[in-house]
């Protein structure tokens, strides 16, 4: 029975559009059934994320099912571990698949009767030519294929090599089975595609039960269809591959699926290609998988992104038919967004310079209140406190300040985030001309950052007590690389020679107000004035480490249009 769009369900692209239009048309009676099918081998990255937040708010929005299937068809470089994260990683977007997991794997008994069949129907055969020679003649694009001399094998001589090779008699690539299509077809995915290759390999659920693993163009389309999916939707690199997909389900006379194509995501100062970031990874160029400069979703966990943030980028930028290149402060705005709203105040001072208020009294401390969210009234607020020695960024000192800058100099008031209002009156230097500390004087009066006789102050500066601060090695990430686009490097140039020296700078002997001390790992947090960072898994006891998420301002911006 169709189902007539309601208003909620009003299509914001074109994927949408044609689902719209089928169950307006009653196809399918109606359905929506997608799947996302990630290989697991390897971590996910942010272009799964939008593939996931695609197929599984698809599924959502027209009250369909999504599931998620594995497509395990290669032993050697597949792994439990995998599975394992993949699983993690949907469900830390916020999806579910409920009793619909699958792999490609439950699937071999049916394919391989499938592949039986074409062998008889003829349309299927077994090659024992050399991967390279297959190669040759398949041609290129603009030069005819030549047909294999093994072509022209009976259905019964083909039937039984496979089912001998099935059997293990023959060493990795001593045969493999194509499909007979059409070798001097322009679309080189039906040049006689090959459907099986041997490899003697264990696979991680099947174990030694087959020595053949169907190619991923033969598993991909069946896996749909047994699945009852209505709406396979792809990236842009296997439109050339529905034909291919459409034959061998029209061969079967088995449901059929509606594959679309959309442009997958490609961001700026970053590269999505798995080799290039395993790469990185072997290369000891990043920590691991889950280093926060890394665009796996492990990686951008550990950053500290949320994925209520990640659901509003992947809306933000849409679905279209055509590859584009999206920037990075789409997303780390789209970051700040999410953040700003949930993220507690905290202050904490990176590169301390010590500041002495000579006319607070020695033995005296006092509890400020400050407010935790003004974003959020209902996170209340909390107490911090406030002694004779404070710390404060170097970089609201200046000893000649220029005209321009309004912060701490000699001579100069300024206000401390809910504290008073202080004076530098002397510059302590050591035997090196070098400041090691400042002197002031507060006013009592401005208790809460405020006047009584209305005199206004043009910067208010962070800091920390002294007494009370907490030590922390807090680490600054940004971009990965230092040019836009890493996949289009200069000739002869090494896409590695691009990657951002600076993208990792870490700071130790930072400061932080004590509450700091108890948030949990991967617990979120606003520095003022310095960004947005969270706790690091590498935090111990002993040992305190924060990461920059993203900071409170595209910098990189500004960097651009200097340049």
């Amino acid at each position: 029975m169709s189902e007539t769009p309601t208003p909620e369900k009003t299509a914001t692209h074109f994927v949408h559009k044609i689902i719209e239009q089928d169950q307006a048309a009653g196809k399918h009676d109606g359905r929506v059934h997608t799947r996302f099918p990630p290989e697991p081998n390897g971590y996910l990255h942010i272009g799964h994320a939008k593939s996931i937040c695609l197929n599984f708010g698809t599924a959502e929005k027209y009250s369909g099912k999504c599931n998620l299937r594995f497509d395990d068809t290669n032993p050697e470089a597949e792994d439990v571990e995998y599975v394992d994260s993949i699983r993690d990683d949907v469900r830390w977007l916020g999806f579910d698949w409920d009793d619909r997991e699958f792999f490609a794997s439950d699937y071999f008994d049916q394919l391989y009767e499938w592949a039986e069949k074409l062998i008889q129907d003829g349309k299927a055969y077994v090659d024992s030519s050399s991967l390279e020679d297959i190669r040759a003649g398949r041609a290129g694009w603009d030069k005819a294929g030549q047909e294999s001399p093994y072509r022209n094998r009976t259905p019964e001589e083909n039937l039984d090599l496979f089912r001998r090779m099935k059997a293990g008699e023959f060493q990795d690539g001593e045969h493999v089975l194509r499909a007979k299509i059409d070798m001097n077809s322009p679309n080189m995915n039906l040049r006689d595609p090959i459907m099986y290759r041997i490899r003697h390999a264990h696979h991680h659920r099947t174990g030694d039960k087959w020595c053949i693993y169907p190619i991923y163009d033969w598993t991909h389309g069946q896996s749909d269809s047994i699945e009852g999916i209505t709406h396979s939707i792809c990236t842009l690199e296997f439109e050339n591959h529905r034909p291919l997909y459409d034959w061998y389900i029209e061969q079967l006379g088995i449901h059929h699926p509606q594959q679309i194509e959309f442009a997958r995501l490609n961001l700026t100062y970053t590269v999505m290609s798995k080799r290039k970031l395993l790469e990185l990874v072997k290369g000891g160029l990043v920590s691991g998988w889950d280093d926060p400069r890394m665009p796996t979703i492990r990686g951008i966990r550990r950053r500290g992104y949320t994925p209520e943030a990640m659901r509003a980028f992947c809306d933000e930028i849409g679905v279209t038919k055509y590859n584009s290149l999206t920037d990075l402060a789409v997303l780390e705005n789209a970051v700040r967004a999410d953040l700003n709203k949930r993220c507690e105040r905290r202050m904490a001072v990176l590169n301390p310079l010590k500041v002495v208020i000579t006319n607070y009294p020695d033995d005296k401390s006092e509890m400020l209140q400050a407010v935790n969210n003004p974003e959020d009234e209902s996170a209340g607020s909390r107490e911090i406190p406030f002694s004779r020695v404070l710390y404060i960024e170097q970089d609201d000192f200046m000893e000649n300040p220029p005209k321009k800058f309004f912060r701490l100099g000699p001579g100069r008031e300024v206000r401390l985030r809910y504290a008073f209002f202080i004076k530098c009156e002397e510059v302590i230097k050591n035997d090196d001309g070098e400041i090691t500390e400042i002197h002031c004087t507060y006013d009592p009066e401005t208790r809460g950052g405020n006047a009584p006789d209305g005199r206004k102050v043009k910067a208010t500066l962070h800091w920390v007590s002294a007494a009370h601060a907490v030590d922390a090695e807090v680490r600054l990430y940004d971009h990965l690389f230092e040019i836009e686009n890493p996949a289009d490097v200069p000739e002869g140039k090494d896409w590695k020679d691009f990657l951002n020296p600076n993208s990792l700078v870490k700071v130790t002997g930072a400061k932080l107000e004590p509450s700091l001390k108890e948030l949990g790992i991967g617990e979120r947090v606003q520095f003022e004035r310095l960004g947005y960072f969270c706790v690091d898994k590498d935090t111990k006891p002993e040992n305190l480490v924060y990461n920059r998420t993203v900071t409170l301002k595209d910098t990189w911006a500004k960097a651009k249009k200097k340049r």
